[in-house]
């Protein structure tokens, strides 16, 4: 039988607490901060890094600001989807953030020194709540959005992994 998508309330489909809670990885780099930030704020890295993320186009002129717009081109198996992000934190060497207006999910990256090296601790939580398009999508395309929460968070301990290699050569 077809299953039948309808958006009979305007918060769309019900989504379980398990896909909009806070997701979380966390590593310790052997470099410092001023090191790790540089990486970090080259998002030209991202696409190396990031399971999903094909690519970042800056929408305004300026580079990486408090503001700047990024439509982001992600990809997983077969499926491609855009997304726009907004920057929304830019602490130099303390943390990146940036709010994706089309999943209702905020993407952070926080430094602080550990010893010699730097905890980079990696989150994503939904500070008001997932979108009626992320609520539609993920069951449709991305197999459930349990399931897909889930594997973004293995994906950030990934992209963590991934960072750690390349600061540390």
């Amino acid at each position: 039988m077809a299953r039948r998508l309808t958006i009979a309330d305007p918060e769309g489909p019900a989504m379980s607490d398990a896909a909009a809670r806070e997701l979380r990885a966390e590593t310790t780099i052997a470099a410092p901060p001023a090191q790790v930030w540089a990486a970090l704020t080259d998002l030209r890295n991202m696409r190396a890094w990031s399971e999903e993320l094909v690519t970042m186009i800056p929408l305004t002129p300026g580079g990486l600001k408090l503001g700047q717009q990024y439509l982001g081109l992600n990809r997983r198996k077969a499926m491609i989807w855009p997304s726009r992000s907004v920057v929304a934190q830019l602490d130099a060497e303390k943390a990146l953030a940036w709010d994706t207006k089309t999943s209702g999910a905020r993407w952070i990256y926080e430094l602080s020194p550990e010893g010699t090296g730097t905890k980079v601790v990696h989150r994503r939580p939904v500070p008001k709540k997932m979108t009626v398009l992320s609520k539609l999508f993920a069951p449709v395309a991305l197999g459930g959005s349990d399931g897909h929460a889930d594997e973004l968070e293995g994906h950030m301990a990934t992209t963590l992994q991934r960072m750690k290699a390349t600061v540390e050569g």
